[in-house]
């Protein structure tokens, strides 16, 4: 009997850099709006949602590393499949702080875009790893 592992070690990867960069995205977004908050006139009705869809992305975000995570370690394709489609939302959350946010400053587009391109990537790896695992 020989095993083969078919668990993604560059996957594994970014999930971790992933994580430590999403501290990083939300302490500085974080940051940024409460410097829009007071540099700019912020409409106060926007001022909310645009922190409750942040602290949203970052319990999803936890979620969607911890599902990734298991099911790439674990080799099971149910909870990296549903990490995929969690992926879908936070790309969703991502693409409002990005565009439809109520000040979208230089800084906000250089993090997004980073975002969002760790994003694709992981898609694609996961995509693959789920493949090695249902075949």
């Amino acid at each position: 009997n020989s095993s083969c592992q078919l668990s993604s070690l560059p996957l594994q990867m970014l999930f971790y850099a992933n994580g430590i960069y999403y501290i990083f995205y939300f302490s500085a977004t974080l940051a940024m709006i409460v410097y829009k908050s007071q540099v700019f006139s912020y409409p106060d009705n926007f001022l909310a949602p645009d922190l409750i869809w942040l602290f949203i992305m970052a319990l999803l975000e936890v979620l969607r590393l911890y599902l990734g995570s298991k099911g790439n370690l674990t080799e099971e394709e149910a909870p990296l499949g549903l990490s995929l489609a969690i992926t879908g939302g936070s790309v969703i959350l991502s693409l409002y702080f990005l565009v439809w946010q109520t000040y979208v400053l230089k800084a906000d587009v250089i993090i997004n875009a980073i975002l969002l391109c760790t994003y694709g990537l992981e898609s694609i790896l996961k995509v693959i790893a789920i493949a090695a695992f249902v075949s």
